[in-house]
C-alpha cells in the first residue's frame, strides 16, 4: 500500500503517525494492499479556499477527502494486470485541529489520527449526513482509532522489552549479536 504524505501547512507533526494511522484504518477495511492514497497537511487560508470551493461553505475545517476510484472488490487476487487503485485525497489541517484537540483535551497527534481515519472512512465511502450513517460511520471510527491506540501501545511494550532485555544482555557481558 502506497500513501504519499506532503506537509505544507508550516507546522511539525509526526508525519509517520499519521501515515501509520491511515495504513491501519485502510488494513482494518480491508483495502487492496495495492491501493494508493495522497495526503496532504495544508494552512488553514488553503483549508479556507479548499472548503469554500468544493463545499460551498465559509472558512476552514480540519479535513476534507476527495475520493478518486473505486476499488474493484470483486476483482480476484490472482487476476493478470493488476494495477494500483488510486483511492483519493485527504486534506488534513493542523492549525484547525489543533484547536479542536485542545478543546477535546487530547494531543494534536491525536486528533490528526482521528480525522485521518475519518477521512479514509470517507474515501471509502461512508458518510455522517444522516443520524444512522453518522451512527454507523462514527461507531466504526471509535472503534478502529482504539485497535490503533491498543497495537501502537503494544508495539512501545515490545519495544521497551527489548531494549531492557538488550541492556541486561550487555551488563552481563552476553551481546545479542553474539547469540546469531
Amino acid at each position: 500500500m502506497s500513501i504519499e504524505i506532503a506537509n505544507e501547512s508550516g507546522i511539525a507533526v509526526d508525519e509517520t503517525s499519521i501515515v501509520s494511522a491511515a495504513r491501519f484504518a485502510l488494513d482494518r477495511m480491508e483495502v487492496s494492499p495495492l491501493a494508493e492514497l495522497s495526503m496532504v497537511l495544508v494552512t488553514l487560508e488553503v483549508m479556507s479556499d479548499l472548503h469554500e470551493r468544493w463545499m460551498d461553505l465559509p472558512g476552514p475545517t480540519d479535513v476534507m477527502a476527495f475520493p478518486m476510484d473505486e476499488l474493484d472488490s470483486s476483482r480476484r487476487p490472482d487476476a493478470g494486470d493488476a494495477s494500483p487503485a488510486l483511492l483519493g485525497d485527504i486534506v488534513l489541517c493542523p492549525a484547525f485541529a489543533r484547536d479542536q484537540a485542545r478543546t477535546a483535551g487530547h494531543s494534536l497527534v491525536d486528533e490528526l489520527h482521528l480525522l485521518t481515519v475519518h477521512g479514509v472512512l470517507h474515501l471509502l465511502g461512508y458518510d455522517h449526513a444522516e443520524p444512522a450513517e453518522e451512527r454507523e460511520m462514527f461507531g466504526l471510527q471509535k472503534r478502529i482509532l482504539a485497535d490503533f491506540k491498543a497495537a501502537v501501545a503494544a508495539a512501545r511494550r515490545r519495544a521497551d522489552q527489548r531494549s531492557t532485555d538488550d541492556r541486561l544482555l550487555g551488563a552481563a557481558g552476553l551481546d545479542a549479536a553474539e547469540d546469531v
